[in-house]
């Protein structure tokens, strides 16, 4: 009974953390987060619309808020935030296993195999955080998986991916 439960317990926990994002982050190990208080933002790679970008800099800013972070006009980070997109062709097909004519699947039939492309493009964020004292990188934090062809998916993936991204951050702190 209790292997059973167990089961079920990772199955759950596995679905729950399901992203349709793809997010990584990587860090330099010597780096002391504990003494970063203070941010700036600088977009001067940022490539969207005014609309996706006030999303993203929204977003940004209350997440490195709630990570304890203030803005500031003398910062300990500067935040680089860049985006791009890619286009996607994905190939689909179908073989002909399971389908099947007269006499059900041991009599005479034709199995029809199906290819189909979906064309798409997938947006992605990048996220630098730069020791304004070293002008070196500390911390990164990327995200793709962003229907940029989409408006209404736009809107909503937006803030979930830029809080996945800082989920990560700062490293070793687990959510």
């Amino acid at each position: 009974m209790k292997k059973y439960i167990f089961i079920l317990l990772a199955a759950s926990l596995g679905l729950s953390s399901c992203s349709p994002f793809k997010v990584r982050s990587d860090y330099a190990q010597t780096a002391n987060f504990t003494t970063y208080k203070t941010y700036k933002i600088r977009i001067d790679d940022l490539k969207l619309n005014d609309i996706d970008k006030e999303r993203v800099l929204n977003e940004l800013s209350k997440q490195l808020q709630m990570k304890g972070l203030q803005p500031g006009e003398n910062p300990d980070l500067i935040v680089n935030v860049k985006a791009n997109h890619k286009k996607i062709t994905e190939i689909n097909s179908t073989n002909p296993y399971g389908m099947w004519g007269w006499g059900g699947g041991f009599g005479w039939g034709i199995g029809m195999n199906r290819t189909w492309t979906s064309n798409y493009n997938e947006g992605a964020i990048i996220i630098d955080l730069v020791d304004s004292q070293t002008q070196k990188l500390v911390w990164q934090g990327i995200g793709s998986g962003i229907d940029v062809d989409r408006p209404k998916a736009k809107q909503k993936q937006i803030p979930q991916m830029m809080a996945e991204i800082m989920a990560n951050y700062p490293p070793g702190m687990k959510k």
